[in-house]
């Protein structure tokens, strides 16, 4: 019955308007996050931005993307260089540093022993532990 009286256009209007709506929730996430992670902004102007948006809909996402859209670019590319930085750095940290296992730790026996700290049979027992290991 509901099919026979919702036409072919009718459901062509309804996907473009349920489209249009989900686009516009997508432009708001956007726009949202740009606006608070925007350090160049204070806070009074991140609220008339806010309510600029929300009040305006589509006008006000389109003119924060003419007015703000380079900073948008700028903004995920520092986002982008902080992840990779962090992400290098773990699988740095996870790696290890150079010298650490079991080389690293026989090296740090040898230089003991060689500045008299331990003595050789010392460093044979530590030695034997540090290769059990």
């Amino acid at each position: 019955m509901l099919a026979s009286q919702f036409g072919t256009g009718q459901v062509f209007w309804s996907f473009l308007w349920f489209t249009m709506f989900f686009i516009w929730i997508w432009l708001l996430i956007v726009v949202f996050s740009d606006i608070f992670r925007s350090h160049d902004l204070g806070g009074f102007a991140k609220f008339l931005w806010i309510v600029f948006v929300i009040f305006l809909l589509y006008l006000g996402v389109f003119v924060y993307l003419i007015a703000r859209g380079h900073k948008m670019s700028e903004h995920a590319l520092a986002d982008a260089e902080a992840q990779d930085a962090a992400a290098k750095a773990y699988i740095r940290q996870a790696a290890g540093a150079p010298g650490s296992g079991a080389a690293g730790e026989l090296q740090r026996l040898a230089d003991l022993r060689d500045n008299g700290v331990i003595s050789p049979e010392e460093f044979e027992v530590q030695k034997a532990k540090v290769l059990a290991d």
